[in-house]
């Protein structure tokens, strides 16, 4: 059985555990997450993006 969880999930229940239990403010959580997309826009992005498949693809354990 197969079991397929996007990424952008599993990072909204990271967060709301934060903000929930861990007592990160909200405006904290929105204010990273405007970062990401400010980040989105730069020259970091292709990087970013690579770096997230690859760490995706270690955690699927699907090297090539």
């Amino acid at each position: 059985m197969t079991v397929s969880l996007p990424l952008v999930v599993v990072l909204g229940i990271v967060a709301w555990t934060a903000i929930k239990f861990l007592g990160v403010r909200l405006w904290v959580a929105v204010v990273i997450a405007l970062f990401g997309f400010y980040l989105a826009h730069t020259f970091l992005a292709p990087a970013i993006d690579d770096s997230t498949r690859n760490g995706v693809r270690v955690v699927n354990g699907t090297h090539t």
